[in-house]
């Protein structure tokens, strides 16, 4: 496996470009089964979890062109016909995300097969909430062997759902079924994310008819079919914040661009309550560390538009830099504190109780050999081993790989000293 070694203490000065989200990206190609016509998708990002759908979409029927355009990197998604509608568990398992193609298929054809999706390490995510706004919608549903078996022979039927708690996977996956379905579906406390408002706007593109995404409130208006379209990925707000807490750790002032900083507002005014320099224009971010040590700061994590539990790692280790105790509360995932043991082979001091971790701020990290646990855990001990004396090993990056494009390119480019190391590459004595 690939590890990735970080030399710390060398602050960072430079641009950083920022790529499509992907929690848009996967969506927004999984709502291309809903059409016969191409879909061509730009500011795409080239990452693990997009080439694991990529290749459940091929077997499903879809032709895949990726190219460098005019507009970036893009990607062509075009099923003209559904070849098959079984989604196996060796595809569906690897991620997540690959479940909502259920809701496509379904709608597009009238039945499905989906495997169910494996285990996630940072809590219980079920796929409940799908299913049964899938049945609210007329679907028949059966599960056994671990599938899913979903008919609706004559159509999805309009209907008014209201989810029980906020779902982002499942607002998204019943919002892309609910296009295709006869009549008027009314989602109510559906989540509000800007991923959510960029698949409803990609959606309509394509002629659907969706109003209210982005609030708690979506309508959509069933239509007969959907046409192809040209739509540019939102960028990514995760990405955003990460490289936004990397600068502020390692020091110096680093700029991002195709970014839009109302995404991460709120984490921006809690790195300026750090004592962080922020300047903002329409899309770009400037961030620079102030004198002195960084203040304590307490968050809790919350749906958006509050403080992004993909965010939470990350803004741990900045705070375990802080001159005092912060207080870090985490409402989303159960297991979302994995990172902490990790970070305390860097010299941290964090105690966890249940959903709270009390990080009290140290003088200096030191570098160590780390192990990665999940996406976000890992690009918080890359950062984290940015600030640290001596040099950090980050163990199983592939974790990073689902979700940051070419993060030590973009970081080693504004000086950091950051290097990927083959599985057969030795240990570096120090980076050159």
């Amino acid at each position: 496996m690939d590890r990735i070694a970080i030399e710390g203490g060398t602050p960072l000065f430079g641009d950083i470009p920022i790529s499509g989200a992907k929690n848009s990206a996967i969506k927004l190609m999984a709502a291309s089964l809903l059409t016969s016509e191409p879909l061509r998708l730009t500011n795409m990002p080239r990452l693990a979890d997009t080439r694991l759908l990529g290749r459940l979409l091929t077997r499903l029927g879809t032709q895949i062109t990726e190219s460098d355009g005019p507009d970036g990197q893009e990607t062509i998604l075009h099923t003209p016909e559904i070849t098959s509608a079984f989604a196996p568990y060796d595809l569906v398992r690897q991620m997540r995300a690959s479940f909502n193609v259920l809701g496509p298929l379904l709608a597009r054809t009238g039945h499905a097969k989906v495997s169910l999706p494996g285990g996630c390490t940072i809590g219980a995510r079920p796929v409940d909430l799908h299913l049964k706004a899938l049945e609210a919608l007329g679907a028949h549903i059966d599960m056994h062997e671990g599938y899913v078996f979903a008919q609706a022979p004559r159509g999805l039927k309009g209907a008014e759902i209201e989810f029980p708690f906020v779902s982002v996977g499942a607002t998204e996956h019943a919002l892309m079924a609910a296009t295709l379905a006869q009549g008027t579906t009314v989602f109510k406390n559906a989540a509000c994310e800007p991923e959510i408002e960029d698949l409803a706007l990609c959606l309509n593109a394509m002629g659907a008819k969706v109003s209210g995404a982005g609030t708690p409130t979506i309508v959509v208006e069933g239509v007969a079919s959907l046409h192809g379209a040209d739509w540019s990925v939102i960028c990514d707000r995760i990405e955003a914040g990460t490289y936004a807490v990397a600068g502020a750790m390692a020091g110096g002032e680093v700029r991002l661009t195709k970014v839009r900083p109302e995404l991460i507002q709120i984490l921006l005014d809690k790195m300026v309550e750090a004592g962080c320099e922020i300047s903002t224009t329409a899309d770009t971010v400037t961030i620079k560390r102030g004198a002195g040590r960084l203040k304590p700061v307490d968050v809790t994590t919350g749906v958006y538009p509050g403080f992004a539990t993909d965010l939470q790692a990350q803004f741990m280790a900045l705070m375990t830099m802080a001159d005092g105790e912060s207080v870090i509360r985490e409402t989303i995932f159960e297991n979302r504190f994995m990172h902490v043991p990790e970070l305390g082979r860097l010299g941290t001091d964090i105690t966890v109780h249940g959903p709270e971790a009390r990080v009290r701020g140290v003088e200096e990290l030191r570098g160590a050999q780390v192990m990665a646990t999940d996406l976000r855990a890992s690009a918080c001990l890359v950062i984290a081993g940015l600030a640290a004396r001596g040099e950090t090993v980050v163990n199983r990056v592939y974790h990073l790989d689902r979700g940051f494009e070419n993060l030590e390119g973009k970081l080693s480019a504004c000086g950091a000293k950051i290097k990927r190391l083959k599985s057969d590459d030795p240990m570096p004595e120090e980076l050159e």
